[in-house]
């Protein structure tokens, strides 16, 4: 087993990363603050998972509150939900929440944990690649509004995650490969060398080689854990793991949640801010090519889908959470292995961007 940590000082908690640990006896006891839990899972975890993570729980009486599955059910409703099972089940502030499953899972189990009687213990137990890689470690919580994602929600960290490789064995290959998305992201926003390593690892991350997983699981995780730790609640640096989120996030509102995956909106969010990037004299074509290319050889979509209009984009990017008085921020690439965070956007550049961007979308066999 492999333990990192996210140094918040008293609020500090371990990540564990390994295989077989879903289900090892005496793991999450030093992370349970009281005698209750509520497990929140969605139906298609539940039957894979849930009996192994009882199991381990030992005689801490434990409730169950089964989601439904995907993006667009992040919602008010679905928050709700898990509100109303735990005054149902009478908990009280030593409870403590468990969240199994993927993003959509931890973030809003998440949100219930930091607004249940003004916040309650919860642990991450993520079985995606895209949430032990990036969306269970950090502490942002919430659900999405019609108009606009994570829109509503809160800072609250976990008390430990715990990454079991082997969940992700039984993970759909197009969800797996939404997960490498994040990873790409951390190889362009902090370390050229992991990004060059992921050029080479390409072909065993296809083959989901269980040494090759592990490592991008660590070094994804170490990533964010240093970045959070300097910087909790996205005053400063940790805004550079908006790195393509700006475009993706409008991406996913204006699809309705639905046709795209958020690591494949991710994906594409990454090469329009490359190339943005370049349109602002930041970045040079080689390094807008090299990330366009591994994410293409990683099976993940490099081109805006179909039906999209550039006016829509800039609307919606407008209301991202990422706006600050009224000034769109993107975080656009220096380099592979650096990015700036910057709200001085040439109008005309973005337009362009989102231009060729829709342009390729309608024509497919354009480069």
């Amino acid at each position: 087993m492999i333990e990192l940590k996210v140094d918040l000082g008293e609020r500090a908690y371990p990540i564990l990363i390994g295989a077989g640990l879903l289900g090892k006896s005496g793991l999450l006891a030093p992370h349970i603050r009281g005698r209750q839990v509520m497990v929140v899972t969605n139906e298609t975890v539940a039957p894979l998972f849930l009996d192994r993570l009882l199991g381990c729980l030992g005689g801490v009486a434990a409730d169950v509150l089964e989601l439904e599955d995907g993006e667009r059910f992040k919602t008010l409703d679905a928050y709700a939900r898990v509100m109303d099972a735990l005054m149902e089940k009478r908990h009280n502030r030593t409870t403590t929440i468990v969240a199994l499953g993927g993003g959509v899972v931890g973030d809003i189990a998440g949100f219930a944990a930091a607004t249940f009687q003004r916040g309650v213990a919860f642990v991450q137990i993520p079985t995606t690649l895209l949430a032990q890689v990036d969306s269970s470690v950090g502490g942002k919580t919430g659900v999405n509004h019609p108009d606009g994602k994570n829109m509503i929600g809160a800072f609250h960290q976990p008390s430990c995650v715990v990454a079991d490789i082997a969940a992700l064995d039984t993970l759909p290959e197009r969800e797996y490969r939404a997960g490498l998305a994040e990873v790409v992201k951390c190889g362009v926003i902090w370390s050229e060398g992991f990004f060059a390593w992921l050029e080479g690892q390409a072909a065993e991350l296809l083959r989901r080689t269980p040494a090759a997983v592990t490592e991008i699981v660590r070094r994804s995780c170490a990533i964010k854990a240093e970045v959070v730790a300097r910087d909790e609640r996205e005053q400063g640096l940790r805004a550079i793991l908006n790195y393509g989120h700006s475009f993706a996030h409008a991406l996913e509102t204006l699809t309705g949640y639905d046709s795209l995956l958020h690591g494949e909106a991710v994906a594409i969010g990454m090469v329009l801010a490359a190339d943005c990037a370049r349109r602002h004299g930041l970045l040079d074509a080689e390094s807008v090519r090299r990330i366009t290319a591994l994410l293409a050889i990683l099976g993940l979509p490099v081109r805006m889908p179909k039906g999209m209009d550039t006016e829509s984009m800039l609307q919606v990017m407008g209301m991202d959470k990422k706006v600050v008085d009224g000034r769109l921020r993107l975080v656009l690439p220096e380099r592979i292995g650096a990015v700036r965070v910057t709200d001085r956007i040439d109008r005309q550049a973005l337009l362009r961007t989102l231009a060729a961007a829709i342009g390729r979308a309608a024509h497919p066999k354009t480069v």
